[in-house]
């Protein structure tokens, strides 16, 4: 079968939204911002993202076919509900997924400040693809209602353009609701740079996702270690004491994947801490997180804090880093 297919530019992949509005400086306050400053490129929208099939018609195939080993499970604490998979990504295909993905994915240097549990601040590389439960992306890549398949209103999603899940990450998405039964409409991906690149202690309980919402987290490149702690039980006389519970650690190697269930969310807090000593800077990791957001609340909350209106940076081969995309630049 003859086929059209050529070598496209970098600059292919990236269409950048139409009519955006213009942002008042003062609209709102962030707990993420911008890390770097602004630049002429300050939204990629992203929509109807493809990428080369010359490297991925191979990864595609066979991310349909995982997982390549049995979920364990761990539920012997209180509240908690895991699924352990080492691995979900086999050996021979992990390191082509990560590469390929730190490649060819935008991703955005966004500073988190954290202040449930104290002020702490983590600054990452992230992006964000998805779209919540009350809309969906037709065939032109335009969002309507889930429901009725007509357009929704112009300023539903006027200040971050949502991006639909591109077709590497999106067959794996469909493979892990498979395995595990749960629905996603969500794709995150963070990039640690090193292991002094880290995520505090945190949990994924926001109200747009739902009682009980169900991640699945993938870690791909260096190995590092995830930690668990239950959250503190507040003291309450009239009821008997709380179970007692233990922290977790998982080393997570490439490939693996963690699946958080049940009431882990509510009531557990998890984070991946600096790396340091010999293994601090054993290369990049990415870790990709699978989730469903209910509400439009949750597709502003995710481009707000993973996207918001900072510029673009890529993988540079050359220099093997993070640097800022230009939105004309000859790619190759």
């Amino acid at each position: 079968m003859a086929s059209n297919t050529k070598k496209r530019t970098l600059d292919a992949f990236f269409k950048p939204p139409q009519k955006k509005p213009r942002l008042s400086e003062t609209e709102g306050s962030l707990e993420a911002r911008e890390y770097g400053g602004k630049s002429s490129e300050q939204h990629v929208s992203l929509l109807l993202l493809e990428y080369p099939m010359l490297k991925t018609e191979r990864i595609d195939r066979q991310l349909t076919s995982l997982p390549s080993t049995s979920g364990k499970a761990i539920n012997d604490q209180a509240d908690l509900d895991l699924l352990y998979f080492q691995p979900y990504i086999p050996r021979y295909l992990e390191r082509d997924v990560f590469q390929f993905l730190r490649k060819e994915l935008p991703f955005y240097r966004v500073e988190y400040k954290i202040k449930r549990y104290g002020v702490e601040t983590d600054i990452r590389y992230t992006t964000v693809f998805g779209l919540d439960e009350t809309s969906c992306f037709n065939e032109d890549g335009e969002v309507v209602h889930a429901k009725t398949g007509l357009p929704v209103k112009k300023d539903d999603y006027a200040r971050y353009p949502p991006r639909p899940i591109p077709k590497c990450l999106d067959e794996l998405r469909t493979s892990t609701e498979v395995a595990t039964g749960c629905k996603f409409n969500f794709c995150l991906v963070n990039y640690y740079a090193s292991g002094s690149d880290s995520i505090s202690y945190h949990s994924d309980d926001e109200r747009f996702l739902g009682p009980d919402p169900a991640i699945a987290s993938f870690s791909l490149g260096a190995k590092r270690d995830f930690l668990m702690k239950h959250k503190p039980v507040p003291p309450n006389d009239n009821a008997p004491p709380p179970p007692e519970t233990t922290p977790i650690k998982l080393p997570l190697a490439s490939g693996d994947m963690i699946l958080m269930k049940g009431r882990t969310q509510a009531n557990w807090l998890h984070s991946i801490p600096k790396r340091t000593g010999k293994n601090a800077d054993d290369g990049g990791r990415i870790n990709i997180t699978f989730r469903k957001a209910m509400v439009k609340g949750g597709t502003d909350n995710y481009y707000n804090y993973n996207v918001g209106t900072g510029p673009v940076f890529k993988w540079d081969s050359t220099s093997r880093e993070m640097k800022l995309w230009k939105a004309n630049s000859a790619s190759t």
